[in-house]
């Protein structure tokens, strides 16, 4: 996966709080590969946090101004995605959400961005305190992407990833399919508080996995501002299996087998390894949101 070297990148769309403080005194979902499995649950479906173990409301010692402008300071160009994770992310960010805007303008919408906050250890949000035990999520409630950057090693390390840039940027193009959800309605529609392997929690995930495959049809043709060519000039077969890898790594079979030794369907909240591959694939080849209807 490779960036143009002279692209600017647009790091308003990132919100780097990494060491901020964050208030205490309210619940945090947590729980490790429970947090994970359980996030949807607790952000769209109306579980509540009793029911995913909880962290203590211990405040992070407050930032300094340098930590909170890292990203602004050293991510400007795709040469800095090129050799930086962080600009890497901003990169990615920068360009799915230039994708969903002509994608929406195509169909005579109206996207509205969406940031992504970089953040360690634990976040406030609209949706609550989180720490970094849920992995990256999307908050309906202030519609932006949360990315613990060290999830990433996480995902190589304690979900048996192969790892690699797309596999990062799949990670990231899933969160905002969510807020394609979102503004379309589809979360919103889906709230019944189900689980297990037909539910409307599952569907949600696997139609984010496939608008993830969808940006990754347009990836290189999608054209960065500053320099009217595309931001991304280079995506192989093998990044493509990165992120295929990925996927199959937090499918809820593979989880459950890994950290419980069982597989239990009634469960489930993001579909089997199987099926997220095959969303999105389904994207992928097609390029088209509209095959990406997973409720049918």
């Amino acid at each position: 996966m490779q960036f143009d070297d002279d692209a600017r990148l647009d790091t308003s769309e990132v919100q780097d709080v990494r060491g901020s403080r964050v208030p205490g005194g309210r619940a945090t979902v947590g729980g490790g590969v429970a947090g994970l499995l359980a996030l949807v649950l607790a952000l769209f479906f109306g579980v509540g946090t009793e029911q995913l173990g909880l962290t203590d409301g211990t405040e992070q010692p407050a930032a300094t101004a340098s930590a909170l402008a890292q990203v602004q300071q050293s991510c400007r160009t795709g040469r800095d995605a090129n050799t930086r994770d962080d600009c890497r992310m901003v990169a990615v960010v920068n360009s799915v959400q230039d994708f969903w805007d002509e994608e929406f303008e195509r169909r005579s919408g109206s996207y509205s961005r969406s940031p992504t906050v970089f953040f360690s250890q634990r976040v406030g949000t609209a949706c609550g305190a989180a720490t970094s035990a849920v992995g990256p999520f999307y908050c309906p409630g202030d519609r932006k992407v949360y990315l613990d950057l060290d999830f990433f090693e996480e995902l190589r390390t304690k979900f048996g990833a192969s790892g690699g840039p797309f596999a990062q940027a799949y990670v990231v193009a899933h969160e905002y399919g969510h807020h394609v959800q979102d503004l379309m309605g589809t979360l919103r529609r889906s709230q019944d508080g189900r689980t297990g392997a037909g539910s409307n929690a599952v569907r949600v995930e696997l139609q984010a996995d496939c608008y993830a495959g969808v940006w990754a049809h347009h990836a290189r043709t999608t054209k960065d501002e500053s320099t009217g060519r595309p931001l991304i000039t280079r995506l192989t077969d093998a990044d493509i299996r990165d992120g295929l890898d990925a996927a199959a790594a937090v499918g809820d079979d593979r989880i459950q087998e890994r950290f419980q030794g069982r597989v239990t369907p009634e469960s489930w909240t993001h579909g089997s390894a199987q099926q997220r591959q095959q969303w999105f694939q389904r994207g992928f080849e097609s390029g088209d949101m509209a095959r990406c209807n997973t409720f049918s």
